[in-house]
């Protein structure tokens, strides 16, 4: 006897990357710039593998993303563009003008939108502190910058920090990259 079902042949599924993690702040009916409006939390260096997971949650809420812009400081490889779902966005990078700490996301329909990049090196419990901080709609405005140096001087030691941090007390992932070249 043979047995007949209506499940369908079983296929291969494409692997599909974490999303982000990511914090925003609530939207605020008050006018002005805020200076963060979340935070970002990727997983390496790399914009060109980190931008699509980004674009994957902010282009449903916030539009398309078609341009980021970045301070080299911290970014080994920041490339002219980056194909994300199937459009082009275009990278910039600013060495006095732009936070080394942020990255400022545009959008053709929703305009300009800030985040504080937390470092892919920094501890679980710390990038918890800082989203939430971050994404607080309470919370004082403060530079991206200095929130990352308010934490980091703040968190507790771990024994993994102790050992990758540099007379500085930075960790020796964070340390600035040299700035690619000028097109």
């Amino acid at each position: 006897m043979s047995a007949i079902t209506d499940h369908p042949a079983p296929h291969a599924v494409p692997f599909r990357a974490p999303t982000a993690r990511l914090a925003l702040k609530p939207v605020s009916l008050s006018p002005g710039q805020v200076e963060l409006d979340g935070a970002w939390w990727p997983r390496s260096r790399d914009l060109s593998d980190e931008l699509p997971a980004l674009a994957d949650v902010l282009d449903p809420l916030w539009g398309r993303i078609t341009r980021i812009a970045v301070n080299p400081r911290y970014w080994p490889v920041i490339p002219q563009r980056i194909f994300v779902n199937g459009h082009v966005v275009k990278a910039g990078w600013f060495t006095t003008e732009l936070d080394p700490h942020k990255i400022l996301l545009l959008s053709g329909t929703s305009g300009r939108w800030d985040l504080l990049v937390i470092p892919p090196e920094v501890s679980a419990p710390s990038a918890a502190r800082l989203m939430a901080a971050t994404s607080a709609s309470t919370t004082p405005q403060s530079t991206a910058t200095a929130l990352l140096t308010a934490e980091l001087v703040d968190a507790p030691s771990t024994s993994a920090d102790a050992d990758t941090a540099g007379p500085d007390g930075l960790a020796a992932e964070m340390r600035p990259c040299t700035p690619p070249p000028r097109p």
